[in-house]
């Protein structure tokens, strides 16, 4: 299994990010599907938080229950120093493939 963050596993550590120590699966798939338009299922998002969680990208507590009847606790999770790190590197590698193409012929918009 690799180390490296797939496309999905990118958008997700980077909503961990923006929503801070607050983040569960529904306002991790909203900041996607908001700032990045993509279309996501809640079940794809833990999925891609396990196996984060598996290769130490992510960190996961519960919180208490909801104040409510039947109220339940939320799985919230957070970016470890290892998923930055992770993060960072397959920004790096981007960027080191998109160096000297800006203005490539084909890639320019038709």
């Amino acid at each position: 299994m690799s180390d490296e963050p797939n496309e999905v596993e990118q958008l997700i550590l980077l909503a961990l990010v923006r929503l801070g120590g607050d983040a569960y699966g529904v306002p991790v798939r909203s900041e996607i599907v908001g700032r990045a338009g993509r279309s996501i299922s809640l079940a794809a998002v833990y999925a891609a938080l396990d196996r984060m969680e598996q290769r130490g990208h992510v960190e996961s507590w519960f919180s208490d229950p909801l104040p409510e009847r039947g109220g339940r606790a939320r799985k919230h999770f957070r970016m470890t120093p290892l998923g930055a790190r992770a993060l960072r590197e397959a920004r790096e590698v981007m960027s080191r493939m998109w160096d000297g193409l800006e203005s490539h012929p084909d890639l320019e918009a038709s």
